[in-house]
């Protein structure tokens, strides 16, 4: 007799046959590139690519999935994952969703505003880039001003800095750890801060939580809702 599958149990197996379809996909435009113009990659050199691309990216690939997970719940974290941007797309909109929606990490609600703002922002991005492939060559000379070249350089951290200040501002103490941590180390070490965002995150919030947890025990933090 078979046994009822919880929705995540079902979550996860479309995720993984979606995941493997994806990477098929993948792989399969170099296949078929080759196979037709009979032209194949140095294998050597290609082992020694893959190699050295994965230990370059595999380590921040494995800290994103263990970062994002709580924030997208299981159906939106695979998702996320296939269609890729998460920094700069997904999970922005999955907290602004949260934010508006005020849903909790690990609950049904949020699993479902979780699926469908990433479900909504990667429908939104394709759209998007549709659109922009159309007009890339009638606009090739406004993207190229050197007037507005700069500016596309800070859409991201004008984002992030605009949906961060609703966190901070409910206790502006807490910024002061990841803050001097990151400034100092992208000064020390700016090569590695810029090539690793995604292990820079995880250290920040690690030194974000320890001197969190010092405050606290120190008395330092106080919760606006106490004395009222």
């Amino acid at each position: 007799m078979e046994t009822t599958l919880t929705y995540r149990d079902r979550m996860h197996r479309y995720g993984r046959i979606f995941t493997v379809l994806g990477l098929l996909v993948m792989i399969s435009v170099p296949t078929v590139i080759s196979l037709v113009t009979g032209v194949s990659p140095n294998m050597d050199a290609l082992v020694l690519g893959v190699i050295t691309l994965s230990l370059l990216q595999l380590p921040g690939g494995i800290i994103e999935v263990a970062t994002y997970s709580p924030f997208l719940g299981t159906s939106a974290t695979y998702l996320a994952f296939i269609t890729g941007n998460l920094a700069n797309l997904k999970i922005p909109c999955v907290m602004n969703a949260r934010a508006i929606c005020k849903t909790k990490m690990n609950t049904p609600e949020n699993e479902i505003v979780a699926t469908l703002s990433v479900s909504a922002s990667t429908v939104t991005t394709v759209m998007i880039l549709v659109i922009g492939v159309a007009l890339l060559i009638p606009l090739r000379p406004i993207l190229n001003s050197p007037v507005l070249r700069p500016a596309f350089n800070w859409v991201v951290p004008a984002l992030f800095g605009a949906l961060g200040y609703k966190y901070f501002k409910s206790n502006p103490k807490l910024i002061i750890s990841p803050l001097v941590f990151v400034v100092a180390l992208s000064l020390i070490a700016p090569t590695f801060v810029h090539g690793n965002i995604a292990i820079m995150i995880v250290l920040a919030a690690l030194v974000s939580l320890l001197f969190a947890r010092y405050m606290h025990a120190k008395g330092m933090l106080t919760n606006k809702n106490e004395g009222e």
